[in-house]
């Protein structure tokens, strides 16, 4: 049962940084913004992948985690008090007759909005899963496709699948704190870093974990419980490792999920847009952040600030159609000031 809809000026799809600086950037010229993301929480793939990991390309931010980042935007947006619908996916989006857009949810929420921002990173992105028949029963309680908190590891027997950054990194995590590490990997080539490559190898050479060649084929239980793994070598050798916990990681399959069906014009797997105002095809449908593509394009939050900037004001002209609006800057306007909630500072 479909809700009354939401009349709005802006939605934001996705709760990543660029989503959430596209709050700061509309609230600065008075826009109001719902944000809408597929996640449980904000932060997008920050908090998602990497919420420990560090951060140095921040302007004057010398380096934050992903979830520091979004903790930070967080506060900064507070002030444009932003309503956020977590958990649901944007499935419908249609042109109204009045020039507005009429969207709607996977939660049946139903908005009626001038302009839509689509921040939604590559998409809406699913870890690639372990074809072992079976081995899914264990999912969340031995097999891992993401590690949400380290601490659940400790002192646990973990095999580690995968020959990406994620696979090198978490590995070298958690030497030391786990009971062992046992890395697998089809090949003895790596898609990671070479300086984590050679730390791995180093580690090895000290007995510290191990690392195998090969692949996961079956696995023996005990007790219902995941207790060995059967890994086939490059020998052709069925070998079988006990183990607590399995953590894999093949990557992310990204899947643009509904946004595929609006009519946008879309170029592998991005939307294409111009570099004006970062709009699409579609008049008062904007795209910032990682899911844009236009030439010289660079996937850096940073790129994606500066987009949801020009974004802000180029849609303008659909939420203020009768009304020019300035560039003012937030060190000296009193109208700034007074909407971002601080004082106008005087000076002698």
């Amino acid at each position: 049962m479909s809700t009354n809809p939401i009349e709005t000026d802006a939605v934001i799809v996705g709760a990543g940084p660029v989503g959430l600086f596209q709050v700061f950037e509309l609230g600065l010229l008075e826009i109001k913004a719902h944000v809408i993301d597929s996640l449980p929480v904000v932060g997008g793939q920050c908090v998602e992948l990497y919420p420990d990991k560090p951060i140095y390309d921040i302007p004057a931010v010398p380096v934050c985690t992903g979830q520091e980042l979004t903790d930070s935007l967080m506060k900064q947006i507070e002030p444009f008090g932003a309503q956020f619908h977590l958990g649901q996916e944007v499935t419908e989006v249609k042109k109204r007759d009045d020039g507005r857009f009429d969207l709607k949810t996977s939660l049946n929420k139903h908005f009626i909005t001038k302009t839509i921002f689509i921040a939604a990173g590559v998409g809406s992105f699913q870890p690639r899963t372990i074809k072992v028949d079976g081995i899914e029963q264990f999912e969340g309680k031995q097999l891992f496709y993401r590690v949400k908190d380290p601490n659940q590891f400790a002192g646990k027997n973990l095999v580690i699948c995968g020959g990406g950054d994620s696979a090198l990194d978490w590995a070298l995590n958690f030497i030391g704190k786990a009971e062992s590490v046992v890395l697998i990997h089809r090949r003895d080539g790596f898609r990671a870093a070479p300086s984590s490559v050679a730390k791995m190898k180093q580690l090895c050479a000290e007995y510290e974990m191990q690392f195998e060649v090969g692949q996961i084929t079956g696995f023996e239980t005990r007790d219902s419980l995941l207790s060995e793994i059967k890994v086939t070598g490059s020998d052709g050798v069925t070998r079988r490792m006990p183990l607590d916990m399995l953590l894999v990681f093949f990557g992310l399959s990204p899947k643009l999920g509904p946004i595929a069906e609006w009519g946008l014009d879309i170029d592998r797997k991005q939307i294409a847009t111009d570099t004006e105002k970062f709009e699409t095809n579609i008049p008062g449908i904007f795209a910032v952040g990682d899911i844009n593509i236009y030439p010289g394009k660079k996937k850096l939050i940073l790129s994606g600030f500066h987009e949801a900037a020009l974004a802000a004001f180029g849609s303008t002209q659909y939420i203020f159609p009768d009304k020019k609006v300035h560039l003012q800057y937030t060190t000296t306007s009193p109208k700034l000031h007074k909407v971002l909630g601080v004082e106008t500072p005087t000076f002698d």
